[in-house]
């Protein structure tokens, strides 16, 4: 209900206007964790924000998150769908540029330093809780963002109201979520830098050193058991594109891009020198929304 405000120099009494909402804005942050000075981008639709959900969008490695803003198209689904998007950036040693996420075995600068990203990402929904006043937080990301969402699945369970990994393998020899978690899978049959079924990447990342990536299976194997899953899921098929949802706890749903190569489906090239397109379909930024909004 609006605030009345009589205004008796004026003999009569009237409403006074309504505030005018904000606009939709990027604008960056600045945080410092462990020593460190690190930075996201907060993307907020038009309009007041309190009590919004928040989507953090963990890059790719070698990108940043005002790239990542750019090439998904998240914020036109935000403005859809109403949440804050959060677009933090991993650590290099040059500036805002190739940076990575310590996300187990994997990736270059940030494992090689032992950066603390979980730490990061904590602190990171500290402030953006404090910032915005928003409600349920949920992770999403792409390559070594995606490997670095299974991570904070597994480490911040209690934090997170659920997770999304896009072409990223969970490449951990421990996880020990605290709770279940809705678990999103989306990946690509022939990615080569992040195979679907396993093994080594290509030589598209030459700086980011060597591992080994787990399969699509192993992660799926790993949340339906932990999330007390039914053992058999119901299947869709909508072109290349097969759905698999498990009923559980939470939910767990696979998207299997049949011939989908490395990158954010729906979206555009990352990089001009990128091996591999985006598959043109599923949009993966709505499919991901659409699967928090339910799961929330």
């Amino acid at each position: 209900m609006a605030l009345m405000v009589v205004l008796t120099a004026c003999g009569r009494g009237r409403a006074d206007p309504e505030p005018t909402p904000p606009p939709a804005a990027t604008h960056g942050y600045t945080l410092t964790v462990d020593g460190r000075e690190r930075h996201y981008r907060a993307y907020t639709p038009a309009g007041a924000t309190a009590g919004r959900p928040v989507v953090v969008f963990l890059h790719g490695g070698g990108g940043n998150g005002e790239l990542f803003e750019r090439v998904s198209h998240m914020n036109t689904v935000a403005d859809e769908g109403g949440f804050v998007v959060v677009y933090p950036d991993g650590s290099g040693r040059l500036g805002d540029r190739l940076l990575t996420w310590n996300a187990g075995d994997c990736c270059a600068y940030a494992k090689d330093r032992n950066i603390d990203d979980v730490a990061f990402v904590r602190a990171l929904i500290d402030d953006v809780t404090t910032r915005f006043g928003t409600g349920e937080v949920f992770v999403t990301g792409f390559s070594n963002g995606a490997m670095m969402t299974y991570r904070l699945g597994c480490e911040l369970a209690d934090r997170i109201a659920g997770i999304a990994v896009v072409s990223g393998a969970m490449n951990l020899d421990t996880c020990t979520p605290s709770r279940p978690l809705p678990v999103l899978v989306m990946h690509g049959t022939a990615d080569t830098a992040v195979p679907y079924d396993g093994g080594p990447s290509s030589s598209e990342f030459p700086t980011a050193g060597t591992w080994t990536n787990r399969s699509v299976r192993y992660a799926v194997d790993f949340w339906t058991e932990h999330n007390g899953c039914g053992p058999v899921p119901a299947e869709t098929r909508d072109g290349e594109v097969t759905t698999r949802t498990y009923t559980c706890a939470e939910p767990v749903t696979v998207h299997t891009i049949d011939g989908g190569g490395h990158g954010w489906p729906g979206g555009e090239k990352a990089r001009a020198n990128a091996v591999e397109e985006a598959p043109p379909r599923p949009d993966a930024s709505r499919v991901v929304w659409d699967f928090f909004a339910a799961s929330g």
